[in-house]
């Protein structure tokens, strides 16, 4: 039962530590886990045993976030391509030839540049809240982009996004009440102690701002998709007001033989619906 068990590993990519969690036989079909804001490699800390015993599961902690390097934004640029560099690298050191990427929040636009960068490597997309349509973007976006355009005016507005309140209702809102208790409080809780060490908001305001260059990338990711054809996989909560129920459905305008499944549930679906997920996942890699 060994290689059922997550191990918690940390290696150096351009002289930075990267952790990562990892279970699985790393000769079975791959799955690289690739985490949102504000959170980490810790919201996959139940399925990755889950899916163990016939996957091998990848879940980096971006740098900045989780127990990866935290230099601050005079050290490191904080810049979408950058993580995305920094995945590469840990990608091929790990030798990830072929792999499935679940993609959630923050995780999208660097798996799917990767995917884009790269179709051969992909053997399949899964989607959790993973935006790649415009359709996709709600109200809670306004501030951000406001701030985009006109950061000294707006930062203040975008700080309201690093409390604990806020980071709680990204965990709760939007979930029905017979599953709030399925939530495990320390999961807001450690996204918000690392929200709260000292420079981490400069580096969150960073990448906020730095948000708006993904959009220039969706063109490229819609043309690969409907180009290189990928398995696509959506476990997406139809309640999410970060990422909205309606950038998931625009996936079917270039995938339209993707697998849809809209739950009843928020921006953290794996929070309330990990059983459900995970069953998804394995009949979705079954038939890959």
């Amino acid at each position: 039962m060994t290689s059922f068990s997550t191990r918690h590993q940390t290696v150096q990519i351009d002289g930075l530590d990267v952790f990562y969690r990892e279970a699985g036989d790393p000769s079975k079909p791959t799955v690289l886990l690739l985490h949102g804001f504000p959170s980490s490699s810790h919201m996959f800390r139940n399925l990755i045993p889950a899916l163990a015993d016939e996957y091998h599961l990848v879940a980096p902690d971006h740098i900045g976030f989780g127990r990866s390097a935290m230099p601050s934004v005079n050290q490191f640029t904080y810049s979408f391509d950058r993580l995305t560099e920094i995945t590469e690298k840990l990608i091929d050191r790990l030798e990830l030839d072929r792999f499935a990427i679940y993609i959630h929040d923050y995780g999208a636009p660097i798996g799917l540049r990767i995917a884009s960068s790269r179709p051969e490597r992909i053997t399949g997309i899964i989607s959790q809240s993973g935006n790649a349509y415009l359709e996709g973007f709600t109200p809670f976006w306004d501030i951000l982009f406001a701030h985009a355009e006109d950061r000294a005016a707006n930062e203040d507005g975008v700080r309201a996004y690093f409390t604990l309140t806020t980071t709680k209702w990204q965990y709760t809102h939007g979930v029905p009440a017979d599953r709030l208790d399925r939530i495990a409080p320390e999961a807001w809780l450690l996204d918000q102690a690392g929200l709260d060490r000292r420079g981490n908001d400069a580096i969150q305001l960073q990448l906020f701002w730095d948000y708006q260059f993904n959009l220039d990338g969706y063109p490229k990711f819609q043309e690969y998709f409907r180009t290189h054809r990928p398995p696509l996989l959506v476990t997406w909560g139809r309640n999410d007001e970060i990422f909205g129920a309606a950038g998931a459905e625009a996936f079917r305008r270039d995938l339209p033989d993707g697998e849809f499944h809209l739950l009843d549930t928020g921006h953290f679906a794996l929070e309330t619906h990990g059983e459900e997920i995970s069953g998804y996942i394995r009949d979705f890699l079954a038939r890959l």
